[in-house]
């Protein structure tokens, strides 16, 4: 479940790129971990994704960028999950789960530290290592967002809510429609903070009707 760039050593362009890039710049002199936060940041400004007391899962999670600032909106009174594969250091309020979200025991321990209630909100930002080859990391990619629908099926209360990164391509708009078939509301949302070139954008899916 790694995000950005491949598994591959970065070459030196990409590398200049993000560092002149203002959003990784504005990372590096607050206290987020990543330059994802202000994408999360502009769409929550755009929809109010979060409310006090929530109980949000955090999906692909290292380095924590996503699981700082959904702690910080939800308050004291919320709580916030974080899965990765990846390591993660441990950040004041959130619990870590350390696992392969694809693999039945972790989102086992998922469901078992939810509890019963479930969670208010899910969101992943999960992305696969790129290969380089379109339609493998297209496919590997929407594995990901199924993984993330299939288990907002088990685990959130009615009236919750699903944001998931999504890359345009094939099998996209298929998976949109499934999650009309469950949520009441599906919006298509891009925030800023994404890339120019990039592909991805993100699904906010709420109000669940299983």
């Amino acid at each position: 479940m790694a995000k950005g760039k491949s598994a591959n050593r970065p070459d030196r362009q990409w590398l200049r790129a993000r560092r002149q890039d203002p959003y990784c710049q504005r990372a590096r002199q607050s206290h987020y971990r990543s330059r994802a936060v202000y994408k999360l940041q502009q769409i929550d400004h755009k929809v109010r994704l979060f409310q006090a007391g929530q109980s949000v899962l955090d999906l692909g999670a290292a380095p924590g960028g996503w699981s700082q600032y959904a702690r910080e909106r939800i308050g004291p009174r919320g709580r916030v999950l974080a899965v990765d594969i990846r390591p993660m250091r441990a950040l004041d309020g959130v619990l870590f789960i350390a696992g392969d979200f694809g693999d039945e025991e972790v989102r086992q321990v998922c469901l078992a530290q939810l509890g019963g209630p479930g969670a208010d909100l899910v969101i992943s930002d999960m992305a696969p290592n790129l290969t380089g080859i379109r339609a493998t990391d297209q496919a590997r990619g929407l594995a990901l967002a199924e993984a993330a629908h299939d288990f907002c099926r088990r685990a959130l209360k009615p009236g919750g809510g699903l944001l998931v990164k999504l890359f345009e391509g094939a099998g996209a708009h298929e998976y949109r429609r499934r999650l009309k078939e469950h949520f009441a509301e599906v919006r298509v949302l891009k925030p800023e903070a994404s890339r120019v070139r990039s592909r991805e954008y993100y699904v906010l899916a709420r109000a669940c009707g299983v």
